[in-house]
């Protein structure tokens, strides 16, 4: 089975700015930060792909979230990438809320990136010790040990 993409998000297309093959079943939707939440609730709750983690990036210019999920019919991966231009206070809205599952990763990235999830149901550090200094974030390029 092969997984149409641009089909299937065709109900959210204004919401996207771009989709693109990397290879056979492996897909990039390029997400506005503003819309991460309905594209991601779509794909879960319409499409029923499964979602399995989100990784965070200190990437060139930005804060990129990719949050990866899976059609486990066809063997397909497609990836909601987003990227936070705002280094300065990092922030993008939580999908933990209707997928429970993303709650600890979003809280992992939060203590090594810093990146807020707006509407954590539980934003409190994961594995960072408690007294780890604020504003310190050891996966950020600019982190000094």
């Amino acid at each position: 089975m092969v997984l149409d993409v641009e089909q299937m998000l065709r109900p959210v297309a204004e919401k996207v700015r771009s989709i693109r093959a990397a290879r056979d079943r492996r897909w990039f939707v390029d997400c506005p930060v503003q819309y991460v939440v309905p594209v991601c609730r779509f794909l879960f709750e319409q499409v029923r792909l499964r979602f399995v983690i989100s990784t965070g990036v200190d990437a060139e210019g930005c804060f990129e979230v990719l949050h990866h999920f899976c059609h486990d019919g066809s063997g397909s991966f497609v990836t909601v990438r987003v990227c936070i231009p705002d280094r300065s206070d990092p922030h993008l809205d939580s999908i933990a809320p209707f997928m429970p599952t993303a709650e600890w990763i979003e809280r992992e990235i939060q203590d090594l990136l810093g990146i807020r999830f707006d509407g954590h149901p539980n934003p409190k550090r994961l594995i960072l010790a408690d007294d780890w200094p604020e504003g310190v974030y050891p996966l950020r390029k600019d982190f000094k040990p």
